[in-house]
């Protein structure tokens, strides 16, 4: 009832647009949501994101669900879900995506979900792995289990944002390994994270995923850079 009255004088509003939400609404209202240019990389396989790994990681499937384009409202959204201390909103969009993708039947194509690891330091100055949230999203919609204890960052990174695609690889080529190898062997893995640009992190965990005995990798993300 105290909710209700702060609500009615101090309505919690848009994370994207700042319009008042209403009660069934969380985060960001569903004129945002509506907005935001879908990707469907789902729908075909060849697609914007596939071609990111062509000749560098064989992938079974790879996927986004929408277009990044700077100043848009998916970079705010974003921004927001890494930097704002919103790790709901990867909820949210993963049970987005997560219902779609159970509705075309990716549910039976993946056996387990695994989150992209964050740097360590990273991970201590935000507080959680926004990738994480997005596969709990994820997990909840297609009913598949999801796991952060299987891959692990060995060593930290500089940053990836100014450096092209050779300097990206070279950045995280040994970064990842895998622990609690049993989990992955045999076990078709879709691998996530927020968003894709070069590929060059989702490539190397990939493929140390693949040299740990997963029977196949597909990616998903919730947006790819275009």
């Amino acid at each position: 009832m105290l909710n209700d009255f702060i609500s009615l004088f101090f309505p919690p509003c848009c994370l994207l647009c700042k319009t008042p939400l209403i009660r069934s609404e969380k985060l960001i209202c569903t004129t945002c949501f509506w907005e935001l240019p879908l990707a469907n990389a789902h729908l075909e396989e060849d697609n914007p994101v596939a071609e990111k790994f062509y000749g560098k990681v064989a992938l079974k499937h790879a996927m986004a669900f929408y277009k990044f384009r700077k100043g848009s409202k998916i970079q705010l959204l974003l921004y927001q879900l890494k930097y704002k201390n919103k790790p709901q909103i990867g909820e949210i969009v993963g049970r987005k995506y997560g219902s779609i993708l159970r509705d075309e039947k990716w549910h039976k194509a993946f056996d387990l979900i695994i989150p992209v690891p964050l740097a360590i330091t990273k991970l201590r100055q935000r507080g959680y792995n926004q990738s994480a949230f997005f596969a709990k999203g994820l997990s909840e919609a297609l009913a598949i289990p999801w796991s952060d204890r299987c891959l692990k960052r060995v060593k930290e990174t500089l940053s990836q944002t100014r450096k092209d695609r050779l300097a990206r690889w070279k950045n995280v080529a040994t970064v990842f390994s895998v622990e609690n190898a049993m989990i992955i062997r045999g076990k078709r893995i879709l691998l996530v994270d927020d968003v894709v640009t070069t590929g060059a992190t989702l490539e190397a965990c990939a493929l140390t995923l693949l040299a740990a005995k997963s029977k196949e990798v597909s990616v998903a993300t919730i947006a790819v850079a275009l």
